[in-house]
């Protein structure tokens, strides 16, 4: 459940582990970009590890299914969940501890596709108040599962995934797991600003594209 960043931050700490919860279309994508690249990680939903089984025998032997606690011990944990359940999954989880949280959701589900109110908020500030002691950074939520799932290569350059966070290191960790990824990450800054950038419904960027070519 653990890889080798090549950071700064690696001096200090060698190995990372990921956690995902939520098994929904971005979730199990995110997992199968992750066993493509022989990252290990372990993966989570609402209804229990034994519901992941067709998932994690397709992603043997590098995605392994657990429990929400224990995806949430990782080091890295992204978190996909359709917007209306997420205080439910995340209720009763102990302090983040500084741990990062890769906020992938966007505020709208099926099948109403129906914007969540957000009293003027961006989703990502909400995320993050259901996380207490996380560093939060925004970031596999802004393409189709398709695309984060598919070879970033396909067009012949690299996909670009954005992300943006208020904790730089957070961000270099993150930014070190897209490029292992094989994606061209591209920092939008904080989340004031990337955030709102990246958010679906709402945000500029969403849904496209695009592709960084050297």
């Amino acid at each position: 459940m653990r890889f080798s960043l090549n950071t700064e931050n690696s001096r200090r700490k060698t190995m990372t582990s990921i956690g995902i919860i939520g098994a929904g279309n971005i979730g199990a994508a995110f997992a199968r970009a992750l066993a493509r690249n022989g990252i290990a990680a372990t993966i989570a939903n609402s209804r229990g590890p034994e519901t992941l089984s067709a998932l994690v025998g397709e992603l043997s032997p590098f995605i392994s299914a657990g429990s929400i606690n224990e995806a949430a011990k990782a080091d890295i944990v992204l978190i996909a969940i359709p917007w209306s359940r997420l205080p439910a999954a995340l209720s009763g989880l102990p302090n983040w501890a500084g741990r990062i949280v890769v906020d992938a959701n966007n505020p709208i589900e099926a099948p109403l596709f129906k914007p969540a109110e957000l009293s003027g908020r961006l989703s990502t500030e909400i995320v993050a108040n259901l996380v207490p002691g996380a560093r939060v950074v925004k970031a596999f939520n802004h393409l189709s599962a398709a695309l984060v799932a598919t070879d970033p290569h396909a067009e012949g350059g690299e996909r670009v995934l954005f992300y943006s966070g208020d904790d730089a290191p957070a961000k270099a960790e993150v930014a070190a797991l897209i490029s292992r990824l094989g994606f061209a990450g591209i920092d939008l800054g904080p989340i004031s600003i990337g955030g709102k950038l990246t958010q679906f419904p709402g945000g500029a960027l969403p849904a496209i594209n695009f592709v960084k070519f050297a």
